[in-house]
């Protein structure tokens, strides 16, 4: 009986289930948004979230626990000082999943996972044209 146990194990061991866990959040934090399974992204959320929590508190205990999820300093630099402060007036859901059909292979549901309130506008200065010069 699997009562008040929650997560998924994707068949996995823990050390791998683990490791998959912080290269999603990683990948996530890096690139503001991935491509996964609708499985993962839905058990990555509440670790992401919970990442970004501890960077809204900015304590050196914050720091400390998000380096032990992440593993990586640059990634918990980025996360405590470019991304939390935009969610300093949003209590949670810092992300959004959105659903992105089936897998090829092996008809898996796939989702985007991203953050909310990402800059999804092209900056100006990337669509400059040669006659805008002249």
């Amino acid at each position: 009986m699997r009562h008040k146990v929650k997560g998924r194990k994707f068949g996995r061991e823990t050390g791998h289930y683990n490791a998959i866990m912080r290269n999603l959040v990683i990948s996530l934090v890096e690139h503001g948004r991935i491509n996964t399974t609708l499985a993962k992204a839905k058990e990555v959320r509440s670790l992401a979230e919970r990442v970004i929590t501890y960077g809204k508190n900015g304590t050196v205990h914050h720091r400390r626990m998000a380096f032990k999820v992440l593993g990586n300093r640059t990634i918990v630099k980025k996360v405590f000082d470019e991304l939390a402060p935009g969610y300093m007036d949003r209590n949670g859901g810092y992300l959004r999943i959105l659903k992105n059909g089936y897998r090829r292979g092996d008809c898996a549901p796939m989702a985007v996972i991203e953050f909310v309130e990402r800059n999804t506008k092209p900056d100006k200065s990337d669509n400059i044209k040669a006659e805008d010069l002249a």
